[in-house]
């Protein structure tokens, strides 16, 4: 039973690639992306403001790092998405979004103090493999030739933001309660993303693209993140990590039969490759170091 809080989890993310990917076209990346995160926020509002009024004491030495991460992980990973929904698919999007258990690792040896270990580092060198082989279509002159697509450049990017911010999250351990985090999250989003939303044409909500904020908002923004802390509560980080590596997979399967995407040989190798670096780098824990023994003390 427990095993169904993180399985719930990643089928959201997963469909949530997809609707991205269906957003494009029947709704602006900026309008998605801003009605998201206030819709999220109006919903939360009767439920947290006022224990977070009551915590301000607690909340005000931390309102900078709040800041960073909402900017990164709620207003820059998500809107990068909905950008590169519209240049590229969503089986893309999903394979290079499982990217982020590597970056994070790389993140956390690079300034956590985390031991660099011979799984982090074929791992690393596995998964970026597979998604080149994604991202260039499988042939490598295409990417010398054209380089790689403007979608996937921006899902890169916005895995690396999401990346930061888990590695942020981890370093900075800010002791609030996590929903009340999530909340001032959400809500630096809202406010880092209204300008874009104003400079940004307008498709406006109807019966077409009003699901997809709906889904976008409820499932994604505020289901999703209670059951994966409630997932990691009952399993533990580690564990509950390996989930993330079905995102890829779900995100495909349901792209073919919602969308009618087109699975090539490449999205399986490379979707294979990445996974298999993850999975690598999870799980083969061999330091590249051995600890310094003690000097044995020299006899008289």
């Amino acid at each position: 039973m427990q095993y169904l809080y993180p399985v719930f989890t990643v089928m959201l993310w997963a469909g949530n690639n997809v609707i991205t990917k269906a957003a494009a076209g029947r709704i602006f990346p900026a309008e998605i992306g801003f009605y998201r995160w206030l819709l999220a926020g109006l919903l939360f509002t009767p439920f947290l403001l006022g224990p977070v009024l009551r915590n301000r004491a607690q909340v005000k030495p931390i309102l900078g790092k709040v800041a960073v991460l909402g900017v990164l992980g709620m207003a820059v990973y998500q809107s990068l998405a909905y950008y590169a929904a519209g240049i590229t698919t969503a089986t893309n999007m999903g394979i290079i979004l499982s990217l982020v258990p590597v970056m994070t690792l790389g993140l956390s040896i690079a300034s956590l103090g985390t031991a660099l270990t011979a799984g982090a580092l074929v791992g690393a060198g596995v998964s970026f493999a597979g998604v080149l082989l994604v991202v260039s279509q499988g042939s490598w002159t295409v990417l010398v030739a054209h380089g790689v697509n403007l979608g996937d450049a921006m899902m890169l990017v916005a895995a690396f933001a999401y990346a930061t911010y888990s590695t942020l999250l981890k370093k900075w351990q800010l002791r609030m309660p996590p929903l009340q985090l999530l909340y001032l999250q959400v809500l630096v989003a809202i406010v880092a993303l209204f300008p874009l939303f104003l400079l940004s044409p307008k498709t406006g909500l109807n019966a077409s693209n009003i699901p997809l904020v709906l889904y976008a908002c409820i499932p994604v923004s505020m289901i999703a993140p209670l059951l994966w802390m409630k997932a990691i509560s009952l399993l533990g980080p580690s564990r509950t990590t390996l989930f993330f590596n079905l995102v890829p997979i779900l995100t495909a399967l349901v792209a073919a039969l919602a969308l009618g995407e087109q699975l090539a040989v490449y999205h399986f190798i490379g979707g294979a490759l990445t996974l298999s670096g993850v999975i690598l780098a999870e799980r083969w824990t061999t330091p590249l170091r051995s600890k310094p023994q003690a000097t044995a003390s020299k006899a008289d």
